[in-house]
C-alpha cells in the first residue's frame, strides 16, 4: 500500500472514523417494502407497485421485495396484482419510508383454458437476443466517440449510537447532522467521499484501440492525477452481452449468456412501449446456489431484440467476501436510429468486512455513470491514438471553477451531494482530523509522517536472526510535503552478536509519472539472504523468526551500489538500464574457495566483486496502475506480462572480476476459467554464459519459512540448487469453491480449494561445476524438481493453509518431503 499518497489516506481515514446518518431534507421520496399475502403470508412475486396517477413503479421481486426512489411521488403507494384485492396507502413525501402490503386473494370466475404444452416465451427471446449480440454489442462498431460523465460516491453504513457518542469522534460531532436511508436494504447512510468527472472516449476498431481523455475532475479531499484516472470510465467497464461479467477479478454469469439457459430460469412479466418502442420485461433467478450468478430483470425490444435496460444484483449467497450485496443498472437508448448505445449506467455495492449485518461499520460505493455526444464511425488521425498512454488527464482537469461544472455536469447534484464538498471541507480544517489521518497512514503504511520525513518502516526497528542476534535498525524516507519528484531514503542498523554496522542510502527522482520516467540509485551495506524469492519475507521484519522453519544462518554481507533509469516508451512498453556493483562476502563470513584452473589449486577470497550492466524489459499489453507520486500498483493486465533481463559482467572495470551474460525471461498470466473458478501460471527460463562462483550462478529460489511464497519452492532449501541454464514452471488453480459449495455442510463456510504444482529442470557446465567449491547443502539439477499441493483458502475471509509434498531428492539431508505453509490474502 504504499504507492498511495498521504491525501489518498485522508479518504481511507473518512471511510473507519466518520461513518453515520444524516438528518437531511432531500426532495427525495424513497420506499421500500414487501407484497405478500394476506392469508397465507407469502410472498408475491411479480405484484405491481407505483404511485396512483404516475407512471413510476415497479415489479416485485422472487421474494416479494420492492423499492422506490423518485422526486415525483404522489401522496399514494398501490400494490396491485392478478386474483388479488387492490390496496392503497397513503405516504409522506420527501422522505424514507418502509412499506408492507398484505393483498387479499380474490375469487374470479373464468371460463375452461386449455393449457398445451410449448416453449417458455421468455426463452424464445432470450434465444432472438443470443443471435443478435452481434449487431447490438458496441463493441462490433469500427468507431465511435461519446461524451462520459462519471460519478462515484462513498457512504459510511451501519452506524450505531454507541459508536456515534465514543469521545475519540466528539470534534466531528457536527457530521452526525447528515443522515439519509438507503433502498437498497434499508441502511441509514453518511455520506463521504465525492468524485465527479468528465471525458470523452474514442474507440478504434482496427488496429483495436482505445483512448480517454479526462478533461474535467472534482474530489472531495483527493487531487491526485492517478485517483482521477481510475474513476474515469476505461478503468470500470463491463458488457451485458459477454458471457461473463468480470467485477471483483470473479466470473459472473451474464443473464443472457449464451448458456444462460444452464444457469438461470427465466419469466416472462409485462410487456409495454418505451419511446415508441415495444418492450419485453423478463425475471430472472439462478438454478443453483452458492454460484457466481444474479438474479433480477431486464427489458428487451421485439424488434431488434436489443437489451433495452436492467437491473441485476448478485444472489444473496454468492461466494464473494466483504460484499452484502451489489446492484447493477443500465439503460440504452437507440442512437441515430441505427446503434444501440448506454446511456446511463448504475452501480450500488454494500461492502463490509461481515456479510450480513447491520452492526458493523461498513460503507456503500456508487457509481453512476451518463454518457452522450455520440459519433460513429468518424476516425481520428493516426497520431491521434499513437500516444504512449491511452488515459490522459487535462493539465486543467483538476483546476475547473464550478461555472464549467454547473454547465457540463450530465445532471445535477442532489442536496445530499451538495453536502458532502462542504463537510469534508469542514473536517479537513480541524486538527484532531489531521491527527487521525496521520495514525491511519502510519497503520496503513508503515511509516509515520513528520512534516517533510517518514520514519520506518516501523515493523523493523527491531527484529533477530542468527547472524546478527538482535537487530536493531532506523531509518525513514522524505514524504510527499519534501518534494513530489524527488524522495530520498537512508537506514542505519546494528547487530549485537556481529556487532557491525550497517546502513543504506538512496534517491528516487521523477521525471515524468505518465508515461512513466525515472532515474534512481542506492548504495546499501546490509545483509542478504541469496537465492530468496522477490515475494520473500523481510529478513528484518519484527515477526520474521517466529515464521522461519530453519535458522537463518545462510546469510551473506552484501555491499551493493545502484543506479538505474526506467523508461516507459507507451502504456505496456517500458526499459530499464540498470548499472549494479557488488562485493559479495561468504555465508556468516566464511571464505570462498576458488580452484586454479592450471593445476587444481585453492585460493581463498572473502569476497566477490562483480560489475553488471543489464538492461529490463517489461510488456504488459494494457496493464493498469494506480500510482503514487513515486510509486505504482499494478492491477493487472488481461493478457499475459513478459519479462526479458538481459546482463553482462564487466571485467576490471571497478573492480569487476568477472565477465559473463545472463539472458532471462519471465512470462506469467492471471486469468478466469470461465465458471470454474481462476488460473495463474508463472514460466521462467534462463541461461548463464561464462565462468563464475556459485554465488553468482542461478541459486533457486528456496523458502525456509511457513509462509508460503509463489514465486519459491516452498519446500526447497535455501542454497539447495544452482545452474547455468533452467527452465522453471508454476501453475495454480483457484476452485472458489467450486466443489465444497457443491456440501452443504461446508457451503456456509466460503471455503475455496487451491491446487498447485511447481517444478524446475535445469543443467550446470562442467567449468562451473569445478570453478569454486560449492556448500555442503548445494546441489547441481541431475534431473527434474517437482513438488505438489493442495489448499483451503478463504478460512476466515484472509487465511489460507496448504499441504504440500516434495516430489524429488528426497535423499537430501534436513529436508522434508511433507509440509504445512499458510499464508494471508485479501480477496473478494
Amino acid at each position: 500500500m504504499e504507492f498511495f499518497t498521504k491525501k489518498i489516506f485522508f479518504f481511507l481515514f473518512i471511510l473507519i472514523i466518520s461513518s453515520l446518518p444524516f438528518h437531511l431534507s432531500a426532495q427525495v421520496t424513497k420506499i421500500m417494502g414487501k407484497v405478500i399475502n394476506a392469508e397465507t403470508q407469502e410472498p408475491i412475486p411479480f405484484a405491481n407497485v407505483f404511485f396512483k396517477g404516475t407512471t413510476i413503479g415497479v415489479i416485485t421481486d422472487f421474494e416479494g421485495k420492492y423499492s422506490l426512489e423518485t422526486n415525483k411521488a404522489s401522496d399514494t403507494l398501490i400494490a396491485s396484482f392478478i386474483g388479488y384485492e387492490t390496496n392503497f396507502k397513503k405516504i409522506a413525501k420527501n422522505r424514507f419510508q418502509e412499506i408492507n402490503f398484505k393483498l387479499l386473494p380474490r375469487n374470479i370466475s373464468l371460463p375452461e383454458v386449455v393449457i398445451l404444452p410449448g416453449e417458455n416465451p421468455a426463452e424464445i427471446l432470450l434465444r432472438k437476443i443470443i443471435e443478435n449480440k452481434k449487431k447490438n454489442n458496441r463493441k462490433e462498431f469500427d468507431a465511435y466517440q461519446y461524451e462520459v460523465y462519471n460519478k462515484i460516491e462513498i457512504d459510511a453504513n451501519n452506524i450505531s449510537e454507541k459508536f456515534k457518542n465514543r469521545k475519540i469522534l466528539k470534534p466531528f460531532k457536527f457530521i452526525f447532522n447528515y443522515i439519509d436511508t438507503s433502498t437498497i436494504n434499508g441502511k441509514t447512510y453518511l455520506p463521504i467521499f465525492l468524485s465527479e468527472s468528465i471525458s470523452d472516449i474514442y474507440f478504434r476498431k482496427n488496429p483495436k484501440t482505445e483512448k480517454e481523455i479526462i478533461k474535467a475532475t472534482k474530489m472531495s479531499g483527493i487531487e491526485n492525477e492517478s485517483v482521477s484516472q481510475f474513476l474515469g470510465d476505461m478503468f470500470q467497464n463491463y458488457c451485458i452481452y459477454d458471457n461473463y461479467l468480470t467485477l471483483f477479478q470473479k466470473n459472473f454469469v451474464s443473464p443472457i449468456a449464451n448458456f444462460g439457459l444452464s444457469y438461470y430460469r427465466y419469466y416472462l412479466v409485462d410487456s409495454t412501449y418505451f419511446d415508441d418502442k415495444w418492450c419485453y420485461q423478463i425475471m430472472f433467478k439462478p438454478k443453483r446456489k452458492q454460484e457466481l450468478t444474479f438474479t433480477g430483470n431486464f427489458w428487451v425490444n421485439d424488434s431488434s431484440f436489443a437489451i433495452k435496460s436492467f437491473d441485476i444484483r448478485i444472489v444473496d449467497d454468492a461466494n464473494i467476501n466483504f460484499i452484502n450485496d451489489l446492484v447493477l443498472e443500465k439503460e440504452f437508448d437507440y442512437i441515430d436510429n441505427k446503434y444501440w448505445m448506454v446511456i446511463k449506467d448504475k452501480m450500488v455495492g454494500d461492502f463490509n468486512i461481515i456479510e450480513e449485518t447491520k452492526t458493523t461499520l461498513g460503507f456503500f460505493g456508487r457509481k453512476t455513470t451518463t454518457y452522450k455526444n455520440f459519433v460513429f464511425n468518424s476516425l481520428m488521425d493516426k497520431q491521434f491514438y499513437s500516444t504512449p498512454t491511452n488515459i490522459f488527464v487535462t493539465d486543467s482537469a483538476n483546476n475547473r471553477k464550478e461555472e464549467y461544472w454547473d454547465i457540463n455536469r450530465h445532471c445535477e447534484l442532489s442536496k445530499d451531494e451538495l453536502t458532502i464538498y462542504y463537510m469534508i471541507d469542514t473536517l479537513k480544517s480541524l486538527p484532531a482530523f489531521q491527527t487521525w489521518i496521520d495514525i491511519v497512514e502510519m497503520l496503513t503504511t508503515g511509516y509515520y509522517v513528520t512534516g517533510n520525513y517518514e520514519l520506518g518502516p516501523y515493523m523493523s526497528l527491531i527484529s533477530y536472526n542468527e547472524f546478527e542476534g538482535i537487530r536493531l535498525r532506523f531509518g525513514g524516507r522524505t514524504s510527499n510535503d519534501f518534494s513530489t519528484k524527488i524522495m530520498f531514503n537512508a537506514h542505519i542498523a546494528y547487530g549485537t552478536r556481529d556487532e557491525k554496522i550497517k546502513y543504506g542510502i538512496g534517491f528516487l527522482y521523477m521525471l515524468n509519472k505518465n508515461p512513466r520516467r525515472a532515474l534512481g540509485g542506492s548504495y546499501i551495506y546490509d545483509i542478504e539472504q541469496l537465492g530468496e524469492s522477490q515475494n520473500a519475507f523481510r529478513e528484518d521484519f519484527l515477526l520474521a523468526a517466529i515464521f522461519r522453519r530453519n535458522p537463518s544462518d545462510k546469510l551473506s554481507m552484501v555491499g551493493k551500489y545502484k543506479v538505474y533509469y526506467e523508461h516507459e516508451w507507451y502504456n505496456g512498453l517500458s526499459n530499464t538500464i540498470n548499472f549494479i556493483h557488488r562485493d559479495i562476502a561468504g555465508v556468516g563470513g566464511a571464505d570462498f574457495i576458488i580452484k586454479n584452473e592450471k593445476d587444481n589449486s585453492e585460493i581463498k577470497k572473502s569476497i566477490i566483486t562483480t560489475s553488471e550492466i543489464r538492461l529490463d524489459t517489461r510488456i504488459a499489453y494494457r496493464e493498469k496502475f494506480i500510482m503514487g507520486e513515486f510509486e505504482r500498483f499494478s492491477l493487472g493486465a488481461k493478457y499475459p506480462i513478459l519479462e526479458i533481463q538481459y546482463g553482462y559482467g564487466i571485467p576490471d572495470f571497478l573492480g569487476g572480476e568477472y565477465e559473463y551474460h545472463k539472458l532471462q525471461l519471465n512470462i506469467r498470466h492471471w486469468f478466469n476459467v470461465l465458471s470454474f473458478g481462476w488460473s495463474k501460471y508463472i514460466i521462467e527460463v534462463g541461461r548463464i554464459w561464462g565462468i563464475i562462483p556459485y554465488p553468482l550462478l542461478k541459486l533457486h529460489e528456496g523458502n525456509e519459512t511457513y509462509l508460503f511464497d509463489e514465486c519459491a519452492f516452498n519446500m526447497m532449501n535455501y542454497y539447495e540448487f544452482a545452474s547455468n541454464k533452467y527452465l522453471s514452471f508454476y501453475y495454480t488453480h483457484h476452485f472458489q469453491g467450486l466443489l465444497l459449495n457443491k456440501i452443504p455442510l461446508m457451503r456456509k463456510l466460503k471455503w475455496r480449494e487451491v491446487f498447485l504444482i511447481k517444478g524446475v529442470i535445469g543443467d550446470l557446465d562442467e567449468k562451473n561445476k569445478k570453478y569454486s567449491v560449492f556448500p555442503e547443502t548445494l546441489y547441481t539439477l541431475r534431473k527434474p524438481y517437482f513438488e505438489t499441493g493442495a489448499g483451503i483458502e478463504n478460512i476466515f475471509k484472509i487465511f489460507r493453509i496448504d499441504l504440500l509434498w516434495r516430489l524429488s531428492y528426497l535423499d537430501h539431508p534436513d529436508i522434508a518431503k511433507f509440509g504445512i505453509r499458510f499464508s494471508f490474502r485479501f480477496d473478494f
